[in-house]
């Protein structure tokens, strides 16, 4: 299992918000670039980036701190957030991302999401991101009625290389993963799954790595605060 520590990127800022409430945001630091060497330092194997002013505007907003990023440092990076077109893939992946995020789109232009997994394969990955098992989009504002699994379903043989399953209500609370719903989605795809939302212990990332099915987790919070020790936390998984 990979641990991917997030940066989440505001205004040029390392932030994490309270349940996707871009009002809720907690500044951690000022310099991502210097945040990520600290990250990879510490041993991690991949980051995971969003730009949440992306998620929003429906362009690339934080384009700056990504490419001081990916200058920063040498492991492989997934970024989501305003990608949305070809274009914008094609941009990310020529700059270093190895790793595009889809989500609104996966939504909104699913044909789009398989063209995309045709013309670069292992680069694009979807993000699904629920409240109630609902998938939300653009930023987490709107709720559609589609399920986590349905549109999983949809995507089974689309070819993206994985899922990124986020519970809205337990992201950046520090209250743990589900771990149930998490395990559901990786039971019913052959997908890997990735899990986020609520990683605030030692205890969440062991619970997550013996559950059935998920490849990997995603913590921001709990490494800013000091929650979960990120060298720890791969030995863990290391184990």
């Amino acid at each position: 299992m990979i641990l991917y520590p997030a940066i989440d990127l505001k205004d040029g800022q390392c932030v994490r918000l309270l349940k996707g409430d871009m009002d809720k945001a907690t500044v951690f630091g000022d310099d991502p670039a210097a945040q990520a060497r600290r990250f990879v330092a510490a041993g991690c194997e991949w980051l995971h980036l969003v730009d949440l002013n992306g998620a929003f505007a429906g362009r690339p907003v934080n384009a700056a701190a990504v490419e001081a990023i990916l200058a920063a440092v040498n492991v492989p990076v997934q970024l989501g957030g305003g990608i949305r077109d070809i274009e914008t893939i094609e941009m990310w992946l020529g700059k270093g991302v190895s790793r595009v995020i889809l989500g609104t789109v996966a939504v909104e232009n699913p044909e789009l999401v398989r063209e995309v997994a045709t013309l670069f394969p292992g680069k694009v990955a979807v993000g699904l991101d629920a409240r109630n098992g609902k998938v939300a989009t653009r930023g987490w504002a709107e709720e559609t009625e589609v399920t986590v699994t349905q549109l999983a379903g949809q995507l089974e043989d689309a070819g993206i290389a994985a899922i990124i399953y986020t519970d809205i209500d337990r992201d950046g609370a520090m209250q743990g993963p589900n771990v149930q719903a998490t395990a559901a989605l990786a039971r019913s795809t052959t997908i890997p799954v990735i899990a986020s939302g609520g990683v605030s212990s030692l205890k969440d990332i062991e619970a997550l790595r013996d559950a059935v099915g998920i490849s990997g987790v995603i913590s921001g919070r709990a490494l800013y605060d000091g929650a979960l020790d990120l060298g720890e936390a791969l030995r863990a998984l290391a184990a």
